[in-house]
C-alpha cells in the first residue's frame, strides 16, 4: 500500500478550498481512494463553505474567494 499526497479542490458558491489529502494505492479492490478521514474533512471543508463558515474552513484548508476578472 503506497499513499501520494494530493490537493483537492472543493469550490461552494465563491469560494474554493485546497485540501491537502493523501490518495492511498493498493493491489486490492479499487485503488487509489481516500481514508476515511480525509473523505470527511473534504464533507466538513464543504459544509462549512456552504455554511459561510470561514474560520471553520479555513483550520482545515486553504480559503480562496473567487472574483470574477470579466462581466
Amino acid at each position: 500500500m503506497n499513499k501520494r499526497p494530493r490537493t483537492k479542490l472543493v469550490q461552494e458558491g465563491q469560494y474554493v478550498a485546497e485540501v491537502d489529502i493523501e490518495l492511498i494505492d493498493s493491489d486490492e479492490g479499487w485503488s487509489p481512494y481516500l481514508s476515511l478521514d480525509d473523505a470527511y474533512k473534504l464533507d466538513d471543508v464543504r459544509m462549512a463553505l456552504k455554511k459561510g463558515d470561514l474560520k471553520a474552513a479555513s483550520r482545515r484548508a486553504r480559503v480562496f474567494n473567487l472574483v470574477p476578472v470579466a462581466v
